[in-house]
């Protein structure tokens, strides 16, 4: 019972952790003035904002690593299993977008961008989807979230297809979607990408336990994020 407790107490504080520090990643992100390069708001203060979690979590693995080294998949792994895992996903997420987004328009629930669609806020942000939310997302929850988590928890779940610390990981990731505030207290989110979040996120950790690298759950993360995107922009010119 007591090593029940120990995990338990364990979770918590990694989900604590894994969520407080993007929270606060964003009050220093909101320090900053975005004006003069980002009026609309579309990828200057997210952009600073994952850099700014990835510095965090970069500075606390290395202050790990002095006390006890660990593996966080900083190298390549097993190459033929990562490009093989990676090519597969990304065929599976390829008909997985295709068909939601014919899916969004026959339906008329297309949802479209919150700002104006100008040269400079598409770069922006495809350029932040491509080149910060995997690298950024997965350190975090993939790379620092599973090695954590697999000191205490152990087994596998769901018939054995899944690692229990996988899964939690994942879950923590859905979590992370959901908007919060104090005064007064409101949760924000959409309960279609949470659990679309949790989904991907068990994808990318079972690519990152089968390859021993956070490069190719990176890879599989940027690439959904631009492609969803790249796409809502073509949909958004043509209807």
């Amino acid at each position: 019972m007591n090593k029940v407790f120990k995990n338990i107490h364990w979770v918590l504080f990694l989900a604590v952790l894994l969520l407080g520090v993007p929270r606060l990643a964003g009050v220093v992100a909101g320090l900053l003035n975005y004006q003069a390069i980002d009026p609309d708001g579309a990828y200057a203060w997210l952009s600073v904002h994952h850099i700014v979690q990835a510095l965090i979590f970069l500075i606390i693995i290395f202050l790990l690593n002095r006390v006890k080294p660990l593996d966080y998949g900083f190298g390549w792994g097993n190459k033929k299993v990562g490009k093989e895992y990676v090519l597969r996903f990304a065929l599976f997420f390829g008909i997985y977008t295709a068909g939601s987004f014919f899916t969004v328009i026959l339906s008329r629930s297309f949802q479209f961008f919150p700002y104006p669609l100008t040269a400079t806020n598409i770069i922006g942000q495809l350029g932040f989807q491509l080149l910060l939310t995997g690298p950024s997302e997965e350190l975090i929850f993939r790379a620092f979230a599973l090695t954590m988590l697999a000191l205490f928890i152990q087994g596998r779940v769901l018939k054995g297809k899944v690692s229990a610390a996988n899964l939690i990981a994942a879950i923590i990731f859905g979590l992370a979607h959901v908007g919060f505030s104090f005064s007064p207290f409101e949760l924000r989110y959409s309960p279609v990408q949470v659990l679309y979040a949790i989904g991907l996120g068990l994808f990318y950790g079972d690519c990152y336990e089968k390859s021993g690298s956070m490069y190719y759950p990176m890879i599989m993360h940027s690439y959904t994020n631009v492609l969803m995107v790249g796409v809502q922009v073509i949909v958004s010119f043509l209807i």
